[in-house]
């Protein structure tokens, strides 16, 4: 992947229903360097995926959340197994420091919110949580 390659997928994440022209003109290359390199980035695994962003306040009445875990001995592939394994898991990251674990949580109300707090807490290997709920998101 070179520059020009991080420079469309930066295009592309601000908006990846962009017409390739758009994006031409934006990176000063030719319609087909934009195309074949698109599809080469997917082809190669590169680029997985397009989505869709919504409003936030489309979905305001869903609970979200940051916890933080941290995890006891050697045991971070089999917790990260079983994170990967709930629906209310919406990513996982890695990071030094005091936790192990940051994981985004995505759920449709507080009871949901509770049960996934529950369900994550018994999972063999994890010594310690803390969770923030989201408020207001300021940027997406």
């Amino acid at each position: 992947m070179d520059a020009l390659d991080r420079q469309l997928i930066a295009l592309l994440r601000a908006d990846s229903r962009k017409p390739a022209a758009a994006l031409a003109a934006a990176l000063k290359v030719s319609r087909g360097t934009v195309q074949n390199r698109i599809d080469r980035l997917v082809r190669d695994g590169l680029i997985q995926g397009f989505t869709v962003k919504t409003r936030p306040d489309i979905d305001a009445g869903r609970v979200r959340a940051v916890m933080t875990i941290a995890i006891e001995g050697e045991r971070s592939g089999a917790v990260v197994r079983a994170l990967r394994g709930l629906p209310e898991v919406a990513a996982i990251h890695t990071t030094n420091g005091r936790w192990d674990l940051v994981v985004d949580l995505d759920v449709a109300t507080l009871a949901d919110f509770s049960g996934a707090l529950d369900r994550i807490r018994q999972i063999e290997g994890i010594a310690a949580t803390e969770t923030s709920i989201l408020l207001a998101t300021q940027k997406l």
